[in-house]
């Protein structure tokens, strides 16, 4: 019966639509009734976790799905798949792409620390065993301070990076995307 209702209500949404594509959500409640919004916060929060993600879209001929056949079977492959979404309807690019430019800001950020510790170490070195007068001595010192607050600075972008990375991954799990879509 909610299978008819639910193909009733595609259909009457496809031929209605306006002209361009819209989502609509689905959720079932306590007492077995289906019910529809076409905006995330009219959904109860004890059903948002439950909630199927419909794209509709609006096309010039839009020909009514074919009912499926009552007999047929899905095939082992079929049963297998997992949800090629998560509950916002965001698939593995859109998590991709997220955590993409993250993972690109880490590997910078670490690369200019081990060039500043390069220059570090090259300035300590060149400096070890000679004698210096005080203003030698200062110069040095105001030059080694400079790299160390440039150090500081990208250590802090890396850790912002890997935050956001944390974060990214906290959301994730909330949108019930597939984690592996993170890698």
């Amino acid at each position: 019966m909610n299978v008819v209702k639910t193909f009733m209500f595609l259909i009457v949404v496809l031929f209605a639509s306006s002209g361009y594509a819209s989502t609509v959500y689905k959720w079932v409640d306590r007492s077995g009734a289906v019910s529809f919004s076409d905006d995330y916060n009219n959904i109860p929060q004890e059903y948002r976790n439950q909630t199927q993600i419909e794209q509709l879209e609006d096309y010039p001929s839009v020909q009514p799905p074919a009912l499926p056949a009552a007999t047929s079977t899905p095939t082992p492959s079929q049963k297998m798949e997992g949800p090629k979404t998560d509950i916002y309807g965001m698939g593995p690019d859109y998590w991709k792409e997220r955590v993409s430019s993250w993972q690109q800001k880490i590997k910078e950020a670490q690369d200019n620390i081990r060039a500043v510790d390069a220059k570090i170490e090259e300035r300590i070195n060149a400096l070890s065993g000679r004698f210096l007068s005080n203003t030698q001595y200062n110069m040095n010192s105001i030059q080694l301070q400079a790299l160390r607050a440039e150090r500081a600075k990208y250590e802090a972008q890396e850790n912002e990076a890997k935050d956001m990375l944390q974060r990214i991954t906290r959301e994730a799990e909330e949108a019930k995307a597939d984690l592996s879509w993170l890698n």
